[in-house]
Formats: structure tokens, C-alpha cells, sequence
């Protein structure tokens, strides 16, 4: 009788198709980025809050 968990294929994938295996991987909070990044993060983090928050709350005044 045949073992049905065997894998039809072998273990490569092509999840690494295009991908520099030997290259040490980074993910985003590892990568480097500049003060100027930083900053345009943090002004698009203070617009999103305003959207979230400022518009609910100004409604309910009305």
C-alpha cells in the first residue's frame, strides 16, 4: 500500500526562486534607514491618528 504522506516532490520549493540563499536575511525592523525616514514615518503615523481619532470625535460634537 503506498504511504499518501510521502511528498510527490522534493524538499525545494519556489519559495526561494530568486532569492540569494546564502545571503544572511534582514527583515524591515533590522534595516537600516535614515532620520529623514524616520521622520516621514512618524508625520504619516500622526495624520493616521488624526484620521482614527480627530474625524469620530469631532462628529460626535455635532
Amino acid at each position: 500500500m503506498a504511504d499518501d504522506t510521502d511528498p510527490a516532490v522534493d524538499e525545494d520549493s519556489a519559495a526561494d526562486v530568486g532569492h540569494d540563499l546564502a545571503a544572511e536575511r534582514t527583515t524591515a525592523p533590522m534595516s537600516e534607514f535614515t532620520l529623514r525616514e524616520a521622520g516621514i514615518g512618524f508625520i504619516i503615523m500622526v495624520v493616521g491618528a488624526v484620521i482614527a481619532f480627530g474625524i469620530p470625535l469631532l462628529t460626535v460634537g455635532l
